[in-house]
């Protein structure tokens, strides 16, 4: 889908009036300046990121009206659904080119560089506008006219709002056979665009979720579905459509914090080995969405709906109110 957003060119260099070129620093390096000149238990960014909600003004074309320029506002509600994944792209994207260019494969270079140019500047709102109107579907969302304004309400799931709109990133596919020659559907194709797991029935000794990973990837024999069919159905060994991907999301929605025993920092995938990124976490009293994430080893939590909304932990986070895992492919 095409934006109306105009695209900026990326570029991180400031001219002063003396001439003089001086290169500004990009919001992941002054958060690393936090960090390194931390000396409190309790830290915050200087300013705030990604912040709930959003105001965002479009300026009419001069010929829509005769006298004066139209402005219309674009209002965004509930942005929560969105807001984490979006710092936690951030920040796989703003240090790693190679990582970048793979994303880019799928998302498009043009909108992965735009992005990291509107974080880099704060214009946050224009950064989830771009999400919206690039990756987004219309029944995504709910819009509606009020006060003369446009509302968007992105009210919902994250997985929804951004996992599923990572076009075929984390896709994979597993072929099956029935062992019946009359099965109404004996050969059959099973593609996915996510990565599904679900807490094993019983809980391994080793780690469930590594557990989980395997069974969603491994060969196995069921029961044959098709109705009146009485046959098994031989399913082969699932593997990535376009090879092992730069980072997973692992929708951990349906777990209950008793079945996590931990949450590995690494996980045996394709042949690779992914690590531990960052999460984000879910409130189901408020219905509302945060994420935790690391940068060189230390801790931080992000959640719009503080004023402080960025804040360095002195300790890992305890994650029992997941909702995603995120894991980055390690080079080899």
């Amino acid at each position: 889908m095409e934006s109306d957003v105009c695209y900026l060119k990326d570029t991180e260099d400031v001219r002063l009036d003396s001439g003089r070129v001086e290169r500004t620093k990009t919001l992941i390096e002054e958060i690393r300046a936090l960090i390194k000149s931390n000396d409190a238990e309790y830290c915050s960014f200087w300013r705030p990121v990604l912040p709930w909600g959003g105001v965002f003004t479009i300026q009419a074309d001069q010929q829509a009206i005769s006298c004066l320029p139209l402005y219309v506002q674009i209002i965004l509600k509930n942005t929560c659904t969105i807001d984490g994944f979006l710092m936690l792209l951030y920040v796989i994207l703003r240090d790693n080119r190679t990582i970048r260019r793979e994303v880019g494969l799928f998302l498009g270079k043009r909108f992965v560089d735009h992005f990291l140019y509107l974080m880099d500047s704060y214009d946050y709102t224009t950064v989830k506008i771009l999400w919206i109107w690039n990756r987004m579907s219309k029944r995504q969302y709910r819009s509606e006219i009020h006060q003369a304004a446009l509302e968007i309400d992105l009210f919902g799931n994250e997985h929804e709002n951004f996992t599923k709109n990572l076009e075929n990133l984390m896709s994979t596919v597993q072929e099956s056979c029935c062992t019946s020659w009359c099965c109404p559907s004996r050969h059959q194709e099973l593609l996915q665009k996510t990565i599904n797991i679900s807490t094993p029935h019983e809980l391994p000794d080793r780690d469930p979720i590594q557990s989980a990973v395997d069974e969603f990837f491994c060969p196995k024999i069921l029961l044959c579905q098709e109705y009146g069919c009485k046959g098994l159905r031989e399913f082969s060994q699932r593997e990535f459509c376009h090879g092992p991907p730069p980072f997973i999301i692992l929708n951990m929605q349906m777990w209950k914090s008793e079945d996590l025993s931990y949450v590995p920092y690494y996980l045996a995938l394709s042949d690779h080995r992914y690590s531990l990124e960052g999460a984000t976490l879910f409130n189901r009293e408020e219905h509302h969405y945060s994420a935790a994430f690391q940068i060189d080893g230390y801790w931080m939590h992000y959640d719009g709906l503080r004023n402080e909304n960025l804040i360095l932990l002195n300790k890992p986070p305890e994650l029992l109110l997941l909702s995603s895992l995120v894991y980055v492919r390690n080079e080899k």
